[in-house]
């Protein structure tokens, strides 16, 4: 009718998938600073082809993880033991090679001889050290009606019988302490891989809902 004007809706970006996508965001910003480049990318409509490169690069990490298990418990095992060596340098290394040891009831990568490595611990005639033919009080197994923390426990004790030994200190490496509470939590650790990844997939396709919306938006410009 004359006089009347017929208005259309145009398109809108949805409200709740803008703040969706956003919370998911932040999410993966704490798992690292990898995922804050995720950020950067949330505003153009590249995010969910992104978001599936990433989601692919880890199940492909996955299956190598698989594929070069040994591969990767050898460098494991280099890799604790080069702390190892270094234990005494730095207070952050010595506390979280600590809590390794204690954590996973173990000592060393391969077992005690590992401290062997440390100029502090090894057992050569010429290491003027008291704690020689040691191994650090992380290693010792703890009585617990201990209320005080023994921290000289490892002292001289690789100077006794491997049998001796185990009274006293723990006698597992690390490196199969370690592959052993993969096994005995590998529900626990394959469910949170999955849950990562249903988070992705659907970040993927709210990704993709938003970049639709955008470009219904635009195309009424």
């Amino acid at each position: 009718m004359p006089g009347k004007h017929q208005h259309f809706q145009e398109p809108e970006v949805g409200c709740c998938g803008k703040y969706f996508l956003f919370g998911f965001n932040i999410v993966f910003w704490v798992l690292g600073a990898l995922f804050l480049a995720i950020g950067l990318w949330a505003w153009g409509e590249k995010f969910s082809v992104f978001l599936g490169l990433i989601f692919f690069l880890e199940l492909a990490t996955g299956i190598l993880v698989f594929v070069f298990k040994d591969w990767i418990r050898d460098q494991l095992n280099l890799f604790i033991n080069n702390n190892v060596k270094a234990y005494r340098d730095d207070i952050d290394l010595q506390n979280l090679i600590d809590f390794a040891q204690e954590y996973w009831s173990c000592c060393g990568a391969r077992g005690p001889n590992d401290w062997n490595l440390n100029i502090y611990f090894n057992c050569t005639d010429l290491n003027p050290s008291r704690e020689r033919c040691g191994v650090p009080f992380s290693c010792c197994v703890r009585d617990p009606a201990e209320d005080v923390l023994n921290t000289q426990c490892g002292y001289d004790v690789r100077l006794k019988l491997e049998l001796e030994q185990q009274g006293s200190i723990h006698t597992k490496g690390c490196v199969g302490q370690f592959e052993k509470w993969l096994q005995d939590n590998l529900i626990v650790v394959a469910g949170a891989f999955v849950g990562v990844a249903l988070l992705q997939i659907f970040g993927i396709c709210l990704a993709q809902n938003l970049v639709s919306d955008i470009r219904a938006v635009k195309a009424n410009w």
